[in-house]
């Protein structure tokens, strides 16, 4: 059976254009895999693909949804007043059984709001957490909180760790991961009030593979596969490392120039470059999941091109395919 994914095509930068696209590109690399539920004026919507016959439409059913929240709205304001938009009846689709998923590359607040509201919390989650992904020397590792959740508690930090756990052994398929608390020092007893309690909680977890902590310059090595932190380090920590990509690009352009390569050693340097900064790319894991909520839950990055927009549907089916839901609902009430 076709796993259903709502899609808002309303969601981001450059929508409708390239959710439609990057719509019909999921159906295209996975055939007979994916019903995909596209949500927004149905006008709108039907102008876009009709600029794309050639591409494959089998599993596309289009839902009228009028009302459309802007990406700089107040989500407090749109989630209470546009509740006919693809966010609202994308996730209402969820939360009735009528789709599996849903994803967007839409305003994050609004998106996280509605589906507070719609879906809910899991039981015993206070904090759902939207999770961030990290370049490593091993591959990669997952970082939460990164923005969702500013002020933090002792006990959040322990439940993005056991979110997180789950998270990666289902979808990454790495057995038993490792926990690592981000501090400003390995030792125990480092840390402000919150990391000391936080480390404390973790220690105690005997469902979790605690290392201990993780230092900034130790996290890209690879010290952990689940690094946790609150919200407000986290998104400093994810911002930063999006500036990597262009910044590095130009300081070695400059560096280049000053030391005399001519034009073919540079593009041969730049083309080594740009093959590492892409572990950086943000396209290459489509969009980032939604733990803790009632649901699957996908939210992208407002500039999403098509094949970005592509892969955050993928990642909303894997969310699906691999029970990530339930499978942290049964972490907070073990049998």
């Amino acid at each position: 059976m076709a796993l259903r994914v709502a899609v808002d095509a309303m969601g981001g930068d450059a929508a409708p254009a390239v959710v439609v696209e990057g719509a019909l590109q999921a159906l295209e690399a996975a055939p007979g895999r994916l019903e995909i539920q596209l949500y927004g004026p149905r006008s709108v919507v039907e102008a876009e693909l009709a600029a794309h016959q050639a591409l494959r439409r089998e599993g596309l059913r289009l839902v009228d949804a009028p009302d459309v929240i802007g990406m700089a709205e107040s989500p407090a304001v749109a989630v209470k007043t546009k509740l006919r938009s693809s966010i609202h009846l994308g996730l209402q689709a969820v939360a009735r059984g009528e789709a599996d998923a849903f994803a967007s590359a839409g305003n994050t607040g609004a998106i996280m709001a509605a589906a507070l509201f719609i879906l809910g919390r899991l039981p015993e989650v206070s904090r759902p957490s939207v999770v961030g992904f990290f370049p490593t020397t091993k591959g990669r590792c997952l970082v939460l909180d990164i923005g969702t959740n500013v002020d933090c508690k002792p006990e959040h930090l322990l439940q993005f760790a056991r979110m997180g756990s789950i998270f990666v052994e289902r979808v990454w398929h790495v057995e038993r991961p490792v926990v690592g608390l981000l501090n400003v020092g390995e030792e125990p007893g480092k840390g402000n009030a919150l990391t000391k309690a936080a480390y404390e909680l973790l220690q105690a977890a005997t469902d979790l593979n605690f290392r201990g902590n993780v230092e900034g310059r130790d996290l890209m090595h690879h010290a952990a596969d689940v690094v946790v932190c609150d919200g407000f380090v986290g998104n400093v920590m994810l911002k930063l490392g999006e500036s990597m990509v262009t910044a590095f690009v130009e300081m070695l352009r400059q560096e280049m120039q000053a030391q005399g390569l001519d034009a073919a050693q540079q593009r041969q340097v730049l083309g080594l470059l740009r093959g590492v900064l892409r572990r950086f790319d943000y396209e290459e894991y489509g969009g980032a999941p939604l733990l803790g909520v009632n649901g699957a839950v996908v939210i992208g990055h407002g500039s999403s091109s098509a094949r970005a927009i592509a892969r955050m549907i993928q990642a909303a089916a894997e969310l699906v395919e691999q029970d990530v839901v339930r499978s942290i609902a049964a972490a907070f009430h073990p049998a």
